[in-house]
């Protein structure tokens, strides 16, 4: 029996549904010593600004219980030494690249949007909205619906291919957020970001993080994230991609059930660099298991007991 995991994202047409999560894979240089990356659907570049950035001092990350913490500070290269460097290291490889952008002001997001529409190579943009608007006195983008809205509408009218409106999950209500970005021109929707917290070392008395808090990712947040796409894709109509402590096919395979039509691996790739290949594979089991032969059958098909 034939077997298709090919999915398409409002026009992105990925190989499979697994994609690297933004941060977590860098620009692929390393992980492409381990793997052929073009095994994977897709991946998403570290979040680019305009100008590069060192981050926050370390300590950057601190372990939990059940993911990480971390406080990277969107340290990047910045956009030049990104097209310059990094693009023409991804177009040796068959798969989808989503460049993450972020910005503090609205004309930040424009101007890296504008540079990038410049290179086909680019496939889409993920535009990571959690990121403090300094116009507003540091308001995450992504916590309010206008600010968020205001700033795909302007991404969108800069760069002709797929926008991807990466959600903050710190938030009173993501449905609203949703459709606010989505009414403003969002083609997808990926949810969720980290969730903010903090750990202290009682013994030294002072915070793990240089920066206090930073944002939590991994398995703790599984639950949370899986219920956000949940309501996410019951309230608009454009493709969903579901990240947030996926490591395994059965995480992934949960996301695809609530409605994501595609996932990003993040945290895992951290213990296991591996993770998405596998995942890859175990979803292949998954359908020749259940008589299945279209990974696109099984696609928001969670049913109430």
């Amino acid at each position: 029996m034939s077997l298709n995991l090919a999915v398409d994202l409002a026009g992105l047409r990925l190989k499979n549904p697994i994609l690297t999560a933004s941060g977590c894979f860098a620009y692929g240089e390393e992980v492409s010593e381990l793997f052929d990356i073009s095994l994977l659907g897709g991946i998403v570049t570290k979040s680019l600004t305009y100008l590069p950035r060192e981050g926050h001092p370390p300590p950057k990350v601190s372990e939990t219980e059940a993911g990480m913490l971390n406080a990277i500070g969107l340290s990047n290269v910045g956009i030049d030494k990104f097209i310059e460097e990094k693009i023409p290291f991804l177009s040796k490889y068959d798969t989808a690249c989503i460049a993450s952008i972020a910005g503090s002001t609205i004309e930040e997001y424009e101007r890296l949007a504008e540079r990038l529409a410049e290179h086909a190579r680019i496939d889409a943009l993920e535009v990571n909205i959690s990121c403090p608007n300094v116009d507003e006195g540091g308001l995450e983008f992504g916590a309010d619906s206008e600010a968020a809205g205001r700033v795909i509408g302007r991404v969108k009218k800069r760069f002709p291919r797929p926008v991807i409106a990466k959600l903050s999950p710190n938030v009173t209500s993501i449905v609203d957020i949703a459709r606010s970005v989505v009414d403003s021109g969002a083609d997808i929707v990926s949810l969720i970001n980290t969730l903010v917290g903090t750990s202290i070392d009682i013994e030294k008395r002072e915070f793990h993080l240089s920066n206090i808090c930073g944002g939590l990712s991994g398995p703790a947040i599984r639950p949370v994230a899986l219920a956000m796409v949940y309501k996410a894709a019951r309230a608009v109509n454009v493709p969903i991609i579901g990240i947030g402590g996926i490591s395994s096919t059965s995480d992934a395979l949960e996301f695809l059930l609530a409605g994501a039509r595609a996932v990003q691996v993040g945290t895992a790739m951290f213990f296991d660099p591996l993770a998405p290949l596998k995942i890859i594979d175990g979803l292949k089991s998954y359908l020749e298991t259940h008589g299945e032969n279209d990974i696109n059958d099984i696609i928001g098909k969670v049913r109430r007991r």
